[in-house]
C-alpha cells in the first residue's frame, strides 16, 4: 500500500507502493516483509549486526525469533559459525557439559574430550533460544564466560579464550522473571546490551495473504 511505502522509504525517497514487499533469502530461511513495523526492525537487525554487543529478542512463540538471530549473524559477516540452542530442552544434568564442553573421563560416560557449544560457536554467533528456562547455577556461569570470555571445560582445570557473540531469546517477561528472583539481574544486563522486540502475525495482518499464498505454493 502507500502507506506501507512511505513508511518504508527513506527520507526523500519516492518508493513505489509494489516496492513495500521484499522477500530475501536469510541463511536457509526465505522471508517475505511486508509490515512498516518489521521493514524498520529489519533494518535495526542490519544494524544491530555490525557490532558484536549482546542482542535479546523478545516475542511471542512463532513471531520469527529464530530468523531473526539468523539475520543478525549473517549480516554480521563473522567468520564463525551460527550455534543455536534452545535452552528448555537441555538437560539439567547435562546442560553445564553442552555449554562449556568436558574433558575426557569428567563423569560416567564422558569417554572421551568434547568442545561445548561456546566453543563450537567460536569467531561466530551463539544463539541461546528460550534463554530464560537456564537452571540459576548455569546462569551464574555463563555470566562469568561472558564477563571474562574464558571458560574452563567439565572436569578440566585450564582456562580456555572464547570469541563468541551471544543472541538471546524469550518468551518470557525477563524483568518479571528478575523481580520474582528466577533470573538473574546482572546476566539479564549483560545479555540485553540491545533489545528487539517481535511483534505478533496477528499484529502484522498485511502479512498474513502474502505467507497463505507461500504456504499454498
Amino acid at each position: 500500500s502507500a502507506r506501507t511505502a512511505s513508511a518504508v522509504a527513506k527520507p526523500g525517497e519516492c518508493l513505489p507502493a509494489t516496492e513495500a514487499q521484499r522477500t530475501q533469502q536469510i541463511g536457509t530461511h526465505e522471508v517475505t516483509i511486508a509490515d512498516p513495523a518489521m521493514q524498520r526492525i529489519y533494518a535495526l537487525l542490519e544494524r544491530l549486526a555490525r557490532s558484536p554487543i549482546p542482542v535479546l529478542i523478545q516475542g511471542e512463540t512463532g513471531t520469527g525469533k529464530e530468523i531473526a538471530a539468523t539475520a543478525l549473524h549473517v549480516w554480521s559477516q563473522r567468520p564463525g559459525r551460527l550455534v543455536a540452542q534452545n535452552c528448555a530442552a537441555l538437560p539439567e544434568t547435562l546442560a553445564e557439559s553442552e555449554l562449556f564442553g568436558h574433558e575426557k573421563g569428567a563423569f560416567t560416560g564422558a569417554i572421551s574430550q568434547k568442545q561445548g557449544l561456546l566453543e563450537q560457536a567460536a569467531q561466530g554467533t551463539l544463539f541461546l533460544d528460550e534463554v530464560g528456562e537456564l537452571p540459576l547455577s548455569l546462569q551464574a556461569k555463563l555470566l562469568r564466560a561472558l564477563e571474562s570470555q574464558k571458560i574452563v571445560r567439565v572436569g578440566g582445570s585450564r582456562d580456555i579464550p572464547i570469541d563468541v557473540r551471544i543472541v538471546a531469546a524469550t518468551h518470557r517477561d525477563l524483568e518479571a522473571e528478575v523481580k520474582q528472583g528466577r533470573f538473574r539481574q546482572d546476566l539479564f544486563f549483560r545479555l540485553v546490551a540491545a533489545r528487539v522486540m517481535l511483534p505478533p502475525l496477528r499484529d502484522r495482518r498485511r502479512e498474513v495473504p502474502l505467507l497463505l499464498r507461500q504456504f499454498l505454493r
